[in-house]
């Protein structure tokens, strides 16, 4: 059995983390970690666990960790995480970081979208951006994951074939993306109390998002050129799951039936990807599920292709994507305690 740890284990990353390791067949919870709620069992604070997983909360100790733990998931803020995964990693564990501060090639990125020096720029060089289904060999020899964003795991993969298969210019590429409120996390904020995001929806953070330059260097490396391109996030009123619409404009005319085509073929070996023939895709396609489903559609007035991809950004976008790379990393089925529908309702 592998031994998994999760750190923050009480935010909504972290939960849904324990939610699906508790059915992983060959894993066990040995330790969660939670500031908040030391020496609460984890069904006090989250109900819904009760008699599914009763571990107690505790603090942070790293030679605990490295006794108990095979595995360890960051579930933290971001700059959090920089600060504590040095020593767990010096201990021989696994970790996988759900922040943002080990998805970067480059630590001047880093800093610039993210408004600090990175602390350990040595373990930035050998950390592996965890999505799988463009990285998934890299995964496989690592021991420490820089897992990616919601919003970014949505965007990428609705583009990734296109690019690759130079099927749209690189240049003025749009992304429109909505999100449920759960991506902003349990931390509160006026923003997020319900009189404010009940009937109501709003962009926010118009070109500095810090997933826009996460979107542009998997795009960049996938197009083998850089990519700048524009992304608006919005908020909307659910509680999960992202929709992102992506506007590109066709290196040449192609029909709707090419372009599916092509995008099946990029995917064809990918258990969670699902690409729409017809129809578009939808969140409650996908909420509580690791998959991801795309579809398009061409607008040949201005010889464009308008990409529609759907994750559920606390799953695929988040817990459920860091599972499958652990999978993989310990050599077991990468859709093991995954394959599963989703709520729909």
């Amino acid at each position: 059995m592998i031994r998994a740890g999760i750190l923050g284990a009480t935010g909504y990353a972290g939960v849904e983390l324990v939610r699906l390791l508790s059915a992983h067949k060959q894993v066990t919870l040995t330790m969660l970690v939670s500031q908040s709620y030391q020496g609460m069992k984890i069904s006090e604070v989250y109900p819904s666990l009760r008699s599914i997983c009763d571990c107690i909360c505790e603090g942070l100790d790293a030679d605990k960790a490295a006794d108990v733990c095979d595995v360890v998931f960051t579930a933290l803020p971001h700059g959090a995480s920089k600060e504590v995964i040095p020593a767990l990693y010096e201990k021989g564990l696994t970790v996988i970081d759900l922040s943002g501060d080990f998805r970067y090639n480059d630590k001047e990125v880093y800093a610039k979208w993210y408004g600090q020096e990175h602390s350990s720029p040595e373990l930035l060089e050998i950390s592996v951006y965890g999505l799988p289904e463009l990285h998934r060999e890299e995964i496989k020899k690592t021991r420490l994951i820089g897992n990616p964003g919601c919003y970014t795991t949505c965007s990428i993969m609705g583009l990734a074939p296109l690019l690759a298969n130079r099927a749209v210019e690189t240049k003025n590429i749009i992304i429109d993306a909505k999100s449920g409120v759960s991506g902003a996390g349990r931390g509160l904020g006026i923003d997020y109390h319900f009189c404010e995001c009940t009937e109501n929806m709003k962009a926010y953070k118009i070109g500095t998002h810090r997933h826009t330059s996460e979107i542009e260097q998997e795009l960049s490396l996938v197009a083998g050129e850089d990519i700048t391109l524009s992304f608006t996030p919005h908020l909307v009123p659910m509680k999960r799951g992202i929709l992102a619409t992506i506007y590109a404009n066709l290196a040449q005319p192609y029909t709707k039936d090419e372009l599916i085509a092509m995008v099946k073929e990029y995917y064809k070996d990918e258990f969670f990807v699902r690409v729409y023939a017809s129809g578009l895709p939808e969140t409650n396609h996908v909420a509580g599920s690791n998959f991801v489903d795309i579809g398009l559609e061409v607008d040949s007035r201005l010889n464009r292709v308008i990409v529609v991809s759907a994750i559920d950004n606390l799953v695929k976008g988040a817990a459920g994507q860091a599972i499958q790379n652990m999978n993989l990393i310990f050599g077991i089925k990468e859709t093991e305690g995954l394959d599963r529908a989703g709520l729909y309702l």
